[in-house]
């Protein structure tokens, strides 16, 4: 079940931040409506990580329509780090 507490609860951060985990976000509200997310750092990271891998196949498939399919090894020079 969702943790949704009103904004003015931050005054206690403490215990805000006690119902924040991995799997479980807090969501604040201000004025009866939704108005930002308290989120772990871990999945802050993994949905950071999860939008660049999107973003990099997307450019590859936009790649391989525009310009036909790169081999493994071009591949792998674009993108070693």
């Amino acid at each position: 079940m969702p943790c949704i507490l009103p904004v003015s609860d931050l005054r206690n951060y403490n215990e805000v931040l006690q119902n924040v985990t991995e799997d479980s976000p807090v969501f604040l509200t201000k004025n009866g409506r939704g108005c930002y997310v308290v989120i772990d750092i871990k999945e802050y990271e993994r949905m950071v990580a999860e939008l660049k891998l999107q973003k990099a196949l997307a450019e590859g498939e936009r790649s391989a329509e525009q310009r036909r399919w790169l081999s493994a090894a071009d591949v792998r020079k674009k993108y070693e780090v």
